[in-house]
This record gives structure tokens, sequence and C-alpha cells, in this order.
């Protein structure tokens, strides 16, 4: 039956509502990046010199940006290559302490990571691993495990077994069955574990806080840092261009990988 016309465009005036209530601060941020403001760099006129404060500031901007990709690479390979190893093994092998195993990979989430960085904080120093950024990757990694592994389980659980049984019967071992015949078929849910962990490792502000110094701070950390300006006056409009620096990449991947990202999220949902 054919959905009435009045229907249809109540649903498309509400949808482009809330489309909006979500698109307009965004907007906004953008806006005031080049807007004249108080404090800022950027007095008289509509311009880039909010930009141009932030591209100098301290060690500069492309020193921040450098360490939070750095932070951000770490934490997405090894996200995707442990929880898509992870997923498997918890989906297809049996074996002593499985379901264990992965209630412990899934307790991780009752943690407050908040609550474990003072130890961690501690424990690198003696290893070396203070003011890391691959530390702060590896940190970053583990409190991406229990949502990633189990998306990657969910999605390898949907994939009938009969799959890899037949490659195993032409030659291939439980590794070549799942680099081969698996991944490909999980490919919507591994963009879906990277994407999840670009996000958290792109905009998060609190691991490298406490784990890194001035020198190795991204780009989160050097913006709080620089919202404090002479007589403690914020720089709001050097503030704001930050957040566009970091929103853009974020929603272009976004954008680009979305019909992935809806997949991966999928999956598992009708099995078989």
């Amino acid at each position: 039956m054919t959905t009435p016309l009045w229907k249809r465009c109540i649903s498309r005036i509400l949808q482009a509502l809330l489309a909006l209530v979500f698109i307009a601060p965004l907007i906004w941020v953008v806006i005031c990046s080049f807007s004249p403001q108080t404090g800022s760099a950027q007095t008289d006129g509509w311009g880039p010199g909010n930009y141009l404060t932030l591209l100098h500031y301290q060690d500069g901007l492309p020193t921040y940006l450098a360490n939070s990709v750095v932070i951000t690479l770490v934490t997405v390979v090894l996200s995707v290559i442990v929880c898509t190893m992870a997923g498997y093994s918890f989906s297809r092998f049996e074996y002593p302490g499985h379901d264990l195993g992965f209630m412990v990979t899934l307790s991780i989430l009752m943690v407050p990571y908040a609550s474990l960085l003072i130890p961690l904080m501690v424990w690198y120093k003696d290893i070396g691993l203070n003011d890391s950024l691959v530390g702060v990757g590896l940190v970053l990694t583990l409190f991406q495990l229990p949502m990633s592994t189990f998306i990657m389980r969910i999605a390898f659980d949907a994939i009938p077994k009969d799959m890899e049984e037949a490659a195993m019967v032409d030659g291939c071992n439980s590794l070549q069955a799942l680099v081969k015949i698996l991944m490909p078929v999980v490919k919507p849910s591994m963009v879906t574990v990277g994407l999840l962990a670009f996000l958290e490792a792109w905009n998060n502000f609190m691991i490298p806080l406490y784990l890194v110094g001035s020198s190795h701070a991204p780009l989160p950390l050097a913006l709080v840092n620089m919202r404090q300006q002479t007589m403690g006056v914020i720089d709001y409009g050097a503030t704001e261009a930050g957040v566009v620096v970091l929103l853009l990449p974020a929603a272009i991947l976004f954008l680009a990988l979305q019909k992935y990202y809806v997949k991966g999220f999928m999956a598992g949902a009708v099995k078989g």
C-alpha cells in the first residue's frame, strides 16, 4: 500500500528538522572560527586570523596534528587486527576458558578508564613507555577491545561455517581461511571497528593528559592548553578554529565510510 503524500511530507519535514538540530552547531562553529571576537586574533572583520593563531601556537599545529595522527594510526591498526583475531577465536573455537575469556573482555566496559590512568602512568614509567605516543595508542586500544571484539564476534557468528570448511578442504588452514575467505565478508564490521577506534583516538583528551607531556601533546590536549591566554581571557576564536580542524577529518571519514558503518552494526542481525 502506497503511503499518502501528506504523511511523506510530514516525515521529510521532521527528518529535515532533526538533521538541522545536529548540523546547526557545527555550522555555527565554522562561522565563528572566521568571525571577529574579543580576545582573539580576529578582532576586526572576517578572515583566517584565528587559524593563524592556531597554526603558530607553541610547537605549531603541524606538530600537534602529527602527534594525533601517530596515536590514531596505532589505535586503529591494533584495534582492527586484535579485535578481528579475537572475534574469530571466540566465534569459531572452543577451548578451556572460552566463555570466561569473553566475559572478562566485556567486563572492561564496566571499569571507568579514568580510574586506571594513575596506575598505568606509574607502570609506564617503569617500562619506559611514559611520554610515548605509542603508549597512548596501546591504552586506547585496550579500551576499544570490549565493544569491538563483540562486534567482530557477532559478524563471524553470522557466517556459515561451511564457507571456511570448504576452504580447509581445498588446503587452507584456519589463518588462511580467515584472511582469504572470511575477512572479505566481515569487511563492513572491520571498517566499523576501525572507525570507532579512529573517533575515540582522534578526539581523546583524558588519556594523553595523563600519559604524555606537552612535547607529545595531540591536538585536543593542545586546544585545552591554548584556551586560556593573557590575563585569563579565553581565546574562543582559536579554540573554535581548532574544533573545526578536529572535526573535518572525522566528518569526511564518516561520510566516506558510512555505508560500511551501517552494515557493520547490522551484521548478525539476520543470521545465516
